[in-house]
């Protein structure tokens, strides 16, 4: 089976997007990176090493330090299909960063974005 093309994307290439997403609707970029490292458990410096790195979405999640377990909880329809639905592990990893961002985006409070 071929690999979505996602996943052979840089991290790098998509993250601006994320923070421009964020910043469009008066949130910040230190809000988006705080939800990176919620997500996969880098904290700032591994973050910024990946982001350097240009490393692709595929292994931006096999070498995250820790994957937060409340993920699970993110539920909900991100492109058409729910997160919750996906059976594809890295997909769905980086599916459940996309719905952190709208979330973000949408206004929603950290502490509820953070699953706290």
């Amino acid at each position: 089976m071929t690999k979505h093309k996602i996943y052979t994307m840089s991290f790098a290439s998509v993250y601006p997007h994320y923070v421009k997403k964020a910043e469009k609707k008066g949130r910040t970029k230190s809000e988006v990176d705080e939800i990176i490292r919620w997500l996969t458990g880098y904290d700032q410096e591994g973050l910024e090493t990946q982001l350097q790195k240009e490393t692709d979405f595929e292994t931006f999640f096999e070498e995250a330090p820790g994957l937060n377990p409340s993920r699970t909880m993110i539920k909900g329809v991100i492109c058409g299909v729910r997160v919750e639905d996906i059976e594809e592990p890295t997909m769905q990893e980086i599916r459940y960063l996309d719905k952190l961002i709208d979330e973000l985006a949408k206004g929603k409070a950290m502490e509820k974005i953070l699953r706290k």
